[in-house]
């Protein structure tokens, strides 16, 4: 038997080496596997963030909606009418599920010194599968002392006030936090069509300057 060479056998290492380095039949699988889990984060924060802000301008519109029907009652309300008015939120934030949402609708009175109190206070939440919402007492009472942006601060007016939360769970949790993060605004108009907004059971009307 002949035996082979050490430069011969040194040549086809070479070559062997030289083979490998110009192999690039796995370079694609391992980019791809490199790749695919940055672009999936990337494509699930996108699409939870994206949700997280429709949510959210719908928290506001459901604000200014609740403030907005209440203002312009023409007579006195009640419990049914502001039952009616937090209803509204449902329809606003389809196809989202309205259940997390907590709203209060409150009317504010401002006096000659500029000092704004609480006259009526109602809250509203809305249970899984309700096509109503169901009133509640809300955490503000009349007399409440409430401090507002120094423009609305104008003696012997009034002002509705609602206030909304929503808790936006998101769908998958690997991007936002998986308790959800709480949505929240508030809204404030002037009583269209009377002087103010009286609630039935608030026997005390409105109040003299």
């Amino acid at each position: 038997m002949k035996a082979t060479s050490m430069p011969r056998i040194w040549l086809r290492a070479r070559l062997s080496v030289a083979n490998l380095l110009r192999d690039r039949r796995g370079v694609a699988a391992t980019e791809f596997a490199v790749i695919v889990p940055i672009m999936l984060v990337m494509f699930f924060g996108t699409v939870e963030f994206s949700s997280g802000v429709a949510v959210d301008r719908k928290v506001t519109l459901v604000a200014r909606t609740l403030s907005d029907l209440t203002s312009q009652s023409a007579s006195a309300v009640n419990d049914a009418y502001l039952q009616n008015v937090f209803t509204a939120s449902i329809a606003i934030l389809t196809p989202y599920s309205p259940t997390p949402t907590k709203a209060t609708l409150s009317e504010i009175y401002v006096d000659s010194n500029k000092i704004a109190k609480i006259q009526w206070s109602k809250a509203a939440t809305i249970a899984s599968g309700a096509t109503q919402a169901t009133l509640t007492a809300s955490s503000r009472n009349a007399g409440d002392i409430i401090t507002l942006p120094p423009a609305l601060l104008v003696k012997q007016t009034y002002l509705i006030f609602s206030e909304v939360s929503y808790l936006y769970t998101p769908t998958v949790g690997y991007v936002m936090a998986k308790a959800g993060v709480t949505l929240s605004d508030v809204a404030y108009t002037r009583p269209r069509q009377v002087t103010c907004v009286i609630y039935i059971t608030v026997p005390a009307g409105c109040p003299t300057p």
